[in-house]
Protein backbone atom coordinates (compact mmCIF):
# COMPACT_ATOMS: atom_id res chain seq x y z
CA UNK A 1 0.00 0.00 0.00
CA UNK A 2 1.08 3.19 -0.77
CA UNK A 3 -0.20 6.73 1.94
CA UNK A 4 -3.29 7.38 -0.09
CA UNK A 5 -4.32 3.66 -0.45
CA UNK A 6 -3.66 3.27 3.21
CA UNK A 7 -6.01 6.12 4.68
CA UNK A 8 -8.36 5.53 2.21
CA UNK A 9 -8.43 1.88 3.48
CA UNK A 10 -8.66 2.74 6.86
CA UNK A 11 -11.56 5.36 6.40
CA UNK A 12 -13.32 2.65 4.45
CA UNK A 13 -12.74 -0.21 7.23
CA UNK A 14 -10.60 -2.21 5.82
CA UNK A 15 -8.06 -3.99 6.96
CA UNK A 16 -3.91 -1.81 6.21
CA UNK A 17 -0.15 -3.11 6.02
CA UNK A 18 0.27 -0.71 8.36
CA UNK A 19 -1.38 1.43 11.16
CA UNK A 20 -2.09 5.25 8.89
CA UNK A 21 -0.42 8.23 10.47
CA UNK A 22 -1.11 11.78 9.94
CA UNK A 23 1.29 14.38 10.67
CA UNK A 24 0.27 18.13 10.10
CA UNK A 25 -2.18 16.94 7.47
CA UNK A 26 -4.56 19.54 8.98
CA UNK A 27 -4.11 22.91 10.77
CA UNK A 28 -5.48 20.82 14.15
CA UNK A 29 -3.13 17.75 13.64
CA UNK A 30 0.29 19.88 13.29
CA UNK A 31 3.39 21.56 15.47
CA UNK A 32 3.50 24.65 17.06
CA UNK A 33 6.67 26.24 15.47
CA UNK A 34 8.41 26.79 18.89
CA UNK A 35 8.16 22.60 19.61
CA UNK A 36 9.20 22.00 15.75
CA UNK A 37 12.57 24.04 16.57
CA UNK A 38 13.48 21.46 19.53
CA UNK A 39 12.41 18.96 16.88
CA UNK A 40 14.60 19.62 13.90
CA UNK A 41 17.71 19.77 16.46
CA UNK A 42 16.87 16.61 18.07
CA UNK A 43 16.82 15.27 14.73
CA UNK A 44 19.99 16.28 13.43
CA UNK A 45 18.35 18.76 10.79
CA UNK A 46 20.54 21.46 9.29
CA UNK A 47 20.41 24.05 11.54
CA UNK A 48 21.21 26.76 9.25
CA UNK A 49 17.21 26.69 7.91
CA UNK A 50 14.69 28.40 9.92
CA UNK A 51 11.21 27.49 10.84
CA UNK A 52 8.68 28.78 8.73
CA UNK A 53 5.37 29.18 10.13
CA UNK A 54 2.57 28.58 7.66
CA UNK A 55 -0.09 29.35 10.75
CA UNK A 56 0.27 32.64 11.86
CA UNK A 57 -3.01 32.37 13.70
CA UNK A 58 -1.31 29.21 16.17
CA UNK A 59 1.74 29.89 15.28
CA UNK A 60 2.28 26.52 13.52
CA UNK A 61 4.94 25.15 11.71
CA UNK A 62 5.45 23.68 7.95
CA UNK A 63 6.72 20.18 8.38
CA UNK A 64 9.36 19.52 6.08
CA UNK A 65 9.55 16.35 3.82
CA UNK A 66 12.31 14.47 5.46
CA UNK A 67 9.99 15.18 8.93
CA UNK A 68 7.13 13.64 7.14
CA UNK A 69 8.73 10.83 6.14
CA UNK A 70 10.81 10.13 9.29
CA UNK A 71 7.49 9.61 11.19
CA UNK A 72 5.88 7.85 8.30
CA UNK A 73 2.70 10.24 7.78
CA UNK A 74 0.20 9.65 5.07
CA UNK A 75 -1.14 12.88 4.89
CA UNK A 76 0.08 16.52 3.40
CA UNK A 77 -2.15 19.35 3.75
CA UNK A 78 -3.83 21.37 0.47
CA UNK A 79 -3.55 24.83 2.61
CA UNK A 80 -5.20 28.07 1.42
CA UNK A 81 -3.77 30.42 -0.42
CA UNK A 82 -4.42 32.51 2.84
CA UNK A 83 -4.16 30.32 6.18
CA UNK A 84 -5.00 33.15 8.43
CA UNK A 85 -5.90 37.00 9.18
CA UNK A 86 -6.17 37.74 5.06
CA UNK A 87 -2.45 37.36 4.73
CA UNK A 88 -1.41 35.06 1.35
CA UNK A 89 1.73 32.57 1.86
CA UNK A 90 3.32 33.57 -1.63
CA UNK A 91 6.48 35.25 -0.18
CA UNK A 92 8.36 34.93 2.92
CA UNK A 93 10.25 37.26 5.61
CA UNK A 94 12.53 36.27 8.05
CA UNK A 95 10.99 37.50 11.89
CA UNK A 96 11.84 37.01 15.73
CA UNK A 97 9.40 35.19 17.80
CA UNK A 98 10.17 35.23 21.57
CA UNK A 99 13.70 33.93 21.44
CA UNK A 100 13.49 32.07 17.84
CA UNK A 101 14.09 33.00 14.73
CA UNK A 102 11.09 31.86 11.83
CA UNK A 103 10.20 32.94 8.33
CA UNK A 104 6.77 34.13 8.11
CA UNK A 105 4.48 35.22 5.14
CA UNK A 106 6.06 38.73 3.81
CA UNK A 107 2.88 40.37 4.90
CA UNK A 108 2.44 39.30 8.36
CA UNK A 109 3.68 42.52 10.13
CA UNK A 110 2.24 42.70 13.82
CA UNK A 111 3.30 45.92 15.52
CA UNK A 112 5.11 45.16 19.24
CA UNK A 113 2.99 46.98 21.99
CA UNK A 114 4.25 46.34 25.85
CA UNK A 115 6.21 43.87 24.64
CA UNK A 116 2.77 42.25 23.24
CA UNK A 117 2.55 41.12 19.60
CA UNK A 118 -0.66 43.08 17.79
CA UNK A 119 -1.63 42.56 14.94
CA UNK A 120 -4.12 45.81 12.40
CA UNK A 121 -6.71 45.43 9.75
CA UNK A 122 -6.93 48.99 8.57
CA UNK A 123 -6.41 50.93 11.96
CA UNK A 124 -8.40 47.73 14.11
CA UNK A 125 -7.00 45.55 16.14
CA UNK A 126 -7.93 41.87 15.14
CA UNK A 127 -5.33 39.67 17.01
CA UNK A 128 -2.27 39.87 19.77
CA UNK A 129 -0.19 37.92 21.16
CA UNK A 130 0.70 38.61 25.11
CA UNK A 131 4.51 38.86 25.86
CA UNK A 132 4.31 35.15 27.17
CA UNK A 133 2.37 33.78 24.43
CA UNK A 134 2.66 31.14 21.81
CA UNK A 135 -0.15 32.07 19.69
CA UNK A 136 -2.23 34.53 18.74
CA UNK A 137 -5.69 35.30 20.28
CA UNK A 138 -8.56 36.76 17.94
CA UNK A 139 -9.90 39.73 18.46
CA UNK A 140 -12.44 41.02 15.39
CA UNK A 141 -15.89 40.17 15.26
CA UNK A 142 -17.59 37.34 12.92
CA UNK A 143 -21.37 37.32 11.84
CA UNK A 144 -22.70 36.23 14.96
CA UNK A 145 -21.50 38.78 16.95
CA UNK A 146 -22.25 41.43 14.44
CA UNK A 147 -25.73 40.39 14.01
CA UNK A 148 -25.64 41.47 9.94
CA UNK A 149 -28.40 42.72 8.43
CA UNK A 150 -29.53 39.42 6.13
CA UNK A 151 -31.37 41.50 3.11
CA UNK A 152 -28.12 43.24 2.06
CA UNK A 153 -24.85 40.34 3.73
CA UNK A 154 -23.71 37.95 2.08
CA UNK A 155 -21.04 35.32 3.07
CA UNK A 156 -17.49 35.77 1.18
CA UNK A 157 -16.98 33.09 -1.50
CA UNK A 158 -13.71 31.93 -2.97
CA UNK A 159 -12.26 33.98 -5.41
CA UNK A 160 -10.33 33.11 -8.70
CA UNK A 161 -6.98 33.25 -6.63
CA UNK A 162 -8.18 31.17 -4.20
CA UNK A 163 -9.19 28.52 -7.17
CA UNK A 164 -5.87 28.80 -8.95
CA UNK A 165 -4.14 28.21 -5.80
CA UNK A 166 -5.67 25.43 -5.04
CA UNK A 167 -5.47 23.89 -8.57
CA UNK A 168 -1.67 24.25 -9.00
CA UNK A 169 -1.03 23.14 -5.31
CA UNK A 170 -3.60 19.99 -5.99
CA UNK A 171 -1.41 19.15 -9.14
CA UNK A 172 1.50 19.27 -7.21
CA UNK A 173 0.89 17.34 -4.30
CA UNK A 174 -0.38 14.85 -6.35
CA UNK A 175 2.51 14.57 -9.12
CA UNK A 176 5.32 14.87 -6.14
CA UNK A 177 3.89 12.56 -3.55
CA UNK A 178 1.76 9.25 -2.72
CA UNK A 179 0.12 10.87 0.09
CA UNK A 180 -3.54 11.30 0.98
CA UNK A 181 -4.31 15.02 0.37
CA UNK A 182 -6.83 16.90 2.94
CA UNK A 183 -8.37 20.07 2.37
CA UNK A 184 -10.20 21.86 5.16
CA UNK A 185 -12.95 23.95 3.53
CA UNK A 186 -16.38 24.36 5.78
CA UNK A 187 -19.31 26.77 5.69
CA UNK A 188 -17.38 30.21 5.85
CA UNK A 189 -17.65 30.37 9.74
CA UNK A 190 -17.90 27.31 12.15
CA UNK A 191 -22.19 27.19 12.24
CA UNK A 192 -21.78 26.82 15.76
CA UNK A 193 -18.67 28.52 17.71
CA UNK A 194 -16.67 30.06 15.31
CA UNK A 195 -19.60 32.33 14.00
CA UNK A 196 -19.70 33.99 17.30
CA UNK A 197 -15.70 34.65 17.20
CA UNK A 198 -15.47 38.37 19.64
CA UNK A 199 -18.73 37.90 20.94
CA UNK A 200 -19.63 34.77 21.79
CA UNK A 201 -22.22 35.28 24.93
CA UNK A 202 -24.06 37.71 22.09
CA UNK A 203 -23.70 34.99 19.57
CA UNK A 204 -25.52 31.91 22.20
CA UNK A 205 -28.12 34.71 22.81
CA UNK A 206 -29.52 34.69 19.05
CA UNK A 207 -28.75 31.19 18.61
CA UNK A 208 -31.26 30.39 21.21
CA UNK A 209 -33.84 32.58 21.06
CA UNK A 210 -33.92 34.00 16.90
CA UNK A 211 -35.02 30.55 15.33
CA UNK A 212 -36.15 32.74 12.19
CA UNK A 213 -32.92 34.72 12.19
CA UNK A 214 -30.72 32.09 12.78
CA UNK A 215 -32.33 29.90 10.08
CA UNK A 216 -31.62 32.40 7.60
CA UNK A 217 -28.49 32.67 8.64
CA UNK A 218 -27.30 29.47 7.95
CA UNK A 219 -29.51 29.43 4.71
CA UNK A 220 -26.59 32.00 3.60
CA UNK A 221 -24.06 30.56 4.98
CA UNK A 222 -24.69 27.03 3.59
CA UNK A 223 -25.46 28.67 0.36
CA UNK A 224 -22.08 30.25 -0.08
CA UNK A 225 -20.50 26.62 1.48
CA UNK A 226 -21.98 24.41 -1.67
CA UNK A 227 -20.74 27.40 -4.05
CA UNK A 228 -17.24 26.87 -2.99
CA UNK A 229 -16.83 23.73 -2.39
CA UNK A 230 -18.95 23.35 -6.26
CA UNK A 231 -16.11 25.80 -7.47
CA UNK A 232 -13.19 23.88 -4.95
CA UNK A 233 -14.04 20.42 -7.35
CA UNK A 234 -13.58 21.91 -10.35
CA UNK A 235 -10.25 23.19 -9.12
CA UNK A 236 -8.93 19.91 -7.88
CA UNK A 237 -11.21 16.86 -8.94
CA UNK A 238 -9.78 13.31 -6.94
CA UNK A 239 -6.69 15.02 -6.71
CA UNK A 240 -8.32 15.76 -3.38
CA UNK A 241 -9.02 12.64 -0.93
CA UNK A 242 -10.44 14.12 2.20
CA UNK A 243 -12.76 17.02 2.89
CA UNK A 244 -12.20 18.37 6.13
CA UNK A 245 -14.37 20.93 8.55
CA UNK A 246 -14.39 22.06 11.92
CA UNK A 247 -16.72 23.21 14.55
CA UNK A 248 -16.12 22.71 18.54
CA UNK A 249 -19.11 21.73 19.83
CA UNK A 250 -17.78 20.46 23.37
CA UNK A 251 -16.38 21.31 26.39
CA UNK A 252 -14.08 19.11 28.63
CA UNK A 253 -17.03 17.33 30.43
CA UNK A 254 -19.98 17.36 27.90
CA UNK A 255 -21.57 18.56 24.76
CA UNK A 256 -22.09 22.60 24.15
CA UNK A 257 -25.54 21.67 23.35
CA UNK A 258 -28.68 18.89 23.80
CA UNK A 259 -28.57 16.61 21.26
CA UNK A 260 -31.81 18.04 20.42
CA UNK A 261 -30.68 21.55 20.28
CA UNK A 262 -28.03 19.97 17.97
CA UNK A 263 -30.57 18.32 15.51
CA UNK A 264 -33.16 21.40 15.49
CA UNK A 265 -31.16 24.18 14.37
CA UNK A 266 -27.09 22.52 13.17
CA UNK A 267 -27.94 19.11 11.99
CA UNK A 268 -29.84 19.82 8.91
CA UNK A 269 -27.44 23.02 7.65
CA UNK A 270 -24.53 20.91 7.65
CA UNK A 271 -26.15 17.54 6.30
CA UNK A 272 -27.34 20.15 2.98
CA UNK A 273 -23.66 20.94 2.46
CA UNK A 274 -22.29 17.34 3.64
CA UNK A 275 -24.99 15.58 1.13
CA UNK A 276 -23.71 17.98 -1.35
CA UNK A 277 -20.14 16.17 -0.96
CA UNK A 278 -21.65 12.98 -1.33
CA UNK A 279 -23.04 13.13 -4.20
CA UNK A 280 -21.01 14.83 -6.24
CA UNK A 281 -17.45 14.31 -5.00
CA UNK A 282 -15.64 10.44 -3.70
CA UNK A 283 -13.89 12.95 -1.05
CA UNK A 284 -14.18 11.26 2.91
CA UNK A 285 -15.50 13.85 5.27
CA UNK A 286 -13.27 14.36 8.37
CA UNK A 287 -14.77 16.54 11.12
CA UNK A 288 -12.95 17.91 14.20
CA UNK A 289 -14.16 19.00 17.43
CA UNK A 290 -12.29 18.99 20.54
CA UNK A 291 -14.01 18.07 24.01
CA UNK A 292 -16.98 15.74 24.80
CA UNK A 293 -19.30 14.72 22.11
CA UNK A 294 -19.63 11.09 22.19
CA UNK A 295 -24.18 11.84 22.22
CA UNK A 296 -23.71 13.90 19.60
CA UNK A 297 -21.87 11.59 17.67
CA UNK A 298 -24.90 9.25 15.98
CA UNK A 299 -26.42 12.06 14.63
CA UNK A 300 -22.93 13.05 13.05
CA UNK A 301 -22.89 10.07 11.21
CA UNK A 302 -26.22 10.58 10.04
CA UNK A 303 -24.90 13.61 9.07
CA UNK A 304 -22.45 12.43 6.62
CA UNK A 305 -19.40 12.46 8.45
CA UNK A 306 -17.11 9.29 7.91
CA UNK A 307 -14.37 10.31 10.64
CA UNK A 308 -13.69 12.21 13.63
CA UNK A 309 -11.12 14.13 14.57
CA UNK A 310 -9.06 14.30 17.55
CA UNK A 311 -10.98 11.99 19.60
CA UNK A 312 -10.27 13.36 22.91
CA UNK A 313 -10.25 10.21 25.01
CA UNK A 314 -9.21 12.03 27.96
CA UNK A 315 -12.92 13.38 28.04
CA UNK A 316 -16.16 11.71 29.60
CA UNK A 317 -17.31 9.08 27.06
CA UNK A 318 -14.29 9.57 24.32
CA UNK A 319 -12.50 6.33 24.94
CA UNK A 320 -11.66 4.37 21.96
CA UNK A 321 -12.37 0.99 22.67
CA UNK A 322 -16.10 2.33 23.51
CA UNK A 323 -16.37 4.34 20.71
CA UNK A 324 -14.83 1.69 18.38
CA UNK A 325 -17.21 -1.09 19.84
CA UNK A 326 -20.33 0.97 19.68
CA UNK A 327 -19.47 3.26 15.78
CA UNK A 328 -16.41 1.57 14.47
CA UNK A 329 -18.65 -0.22 11.87
CA UNK A 330 -19.62 4.02 10.68
CA UNK A 331 -17.57 5.86 11.85
CA UNK A 332 -13.97 6.11 11.14
CA UNK A 333 -11.32 7.67 14.44
CA UNK A 334 -8.37 9.96 13.32
CA UNK A 335 -6.42 10.75 16.74
CA UNK A 336 -6.83 8.88 19.95
CA UNK A 337 -3.03 8.68 20.82
CA UNK A 338 -1.81 10.50 23.78
CA UNK A 339 -3.44 12.75 26.30
CA UNK A 340 -1.85 15.62 25.39
CA UNK A 341 -2.52 18.04 28.59
CA UNK A 342 -0.96 16.21 30.55
CA UNK A 343 0.86 12.96 29.50
CA UNK A 344 2.08 14.00 26.56
CA UNK A 345 3.47 17.82 28.07
CA UNK A 346 4.80 16.33 31.19
CA UNK A 347 5.41 13.08 31.26
CA UNK A 348 8.39 10.92 30.47
CA UNK A 349 8.86 8.73 26.86
CA UNK A 350 8.23 5.39 28.50
CA UNK A 351 4.33 6.62 29.85
CA UNK A 352 4.09 8.06 26.93
CA UNK A 353 4.62 5.15 25.05
CA UNK A 354 2.83 2.95 27.29
CA UNK A 355 -0.09 5.60 26.59
CA UNK A 356 0.76 5.48 22.97
CA UNK A 357 0.34 1.59 22.74
CA UNK A 358 -2.53 1.15 24.61
CA UNK A 359 -4.39 3.78 22.64
CA UNK A 360 -3.65 1.83 19.15
CA UNK A 361 -4.86 -1.86 20.66
CA UNK A 362 -7.75 -0.25 21.60
CA UNK A 363 -8.45 0.93 18.18
CA UNK A 364 -7.83 -2.10 16.40
CA UNK A 365 -5.28 0.17 14.49
CA UNK A 366 -4.86 -2.46 11.81
CA UNK A 367 -7.93 -3.50 11.07
CA UNK A 368 -9.26 -0.59 9.84
CA UNK A 369 -10.99 2.54 11.18
CA UNK A 370 -8.10 4.52 12.91
CA UNK A 371 -5.66 7.09 11.63
CA UNK A 372 -3.21 8.06 14.10
CA UNK A 373 -2.49 11.26 14.99
CA UNK A 374 -1.66 13.87 18.12
CA UNK A 375 -4.88 14.62 20.19
CA UNK A 376 -4.73 18.82 18.67
CA UNK A 377 -1.93 20.15 17.75
CA UNK A 378 1.49 19.72 19.56
CA UNK A 379 1.73 22.76 21.80
CA UNK A 380 4.59 24.83 22.15
CA UNK A 381 5.90 23.40 25.22
CA UNK A 382 6.17 19.22 24.22
CA UNK A 383 9.80 17.85 24.72
CA UNK A 384 11.27 16.70 21.20
CA UNK A 385 11.64 13.67 23.05
CA UNK A 386 7.93 12.96 23.45
CA UNK A 387 7.33 13.95 20.16
CA UNK A 388 9.48 11.17 18.92
CA UNK A 389 8.24 8.63 21.16
CA UNK A 390 4.64 9.83 20.03
CA UNK A 391 5.26 8.53 16.66
CA UNK A 392 7.68 5.98 16.94
CA UNK A 393 5.14 4.27 19.18
CA UNK A 394 3.31 3.39 15.98
CA UNK A 395 6.61 1.79 14.97
CA UNK A 396 6.46 -0.34 17.63
CA UNK A 397 3.06 -1.45 17.30
CA UNK A 398 3.54 -2.18 13.93
CA UNK A 399 6.48 -4.32 14.17
CA UNK A 400 4.76 -6.21 17.26
CA UNK A 401 1.54 -6.92 14.92
CA UNK A 402 4.17 -8.09 11.56
CA UNK A 403 5.73 -10.40 13.63
CA UNK A 404 3.05 -11.85 16.14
Amino acid sequence: MNSRQRILAALNHQPVDRVPVDLGGTRQSGISVFAYARLREQLGLDPTILPRVFDTYQLLAEIEPEVLERFGSDTVPLNRRCVAFGVANDAWRTMRLRNLQVEVPRDFAPEEVNGELVLKRAGTVIAHMPANGFYFDRCELYPGATHPDLGNWRAPRLGQLDLDHFERESRRLADETDKAVIVALGPPYELFNGIGQGGFEDWMCTFATEDEYVEQLYRELVDAWIENLSALHKAVGDRVHVLQFCDDLGTQAAPFLSVDMFRDKLFPAYKRGLDWVHRNTDWKVLFHSDGAIAPLIPSLIEMGVDALNPVQSSCPGMEIAALKRDFGDRLAFWGASVDPQHTLAVADTTTVTDQALSSLNDADSINGGHVYASIHNIQADVAAENIVTLFDAVQIFNHGKTHA
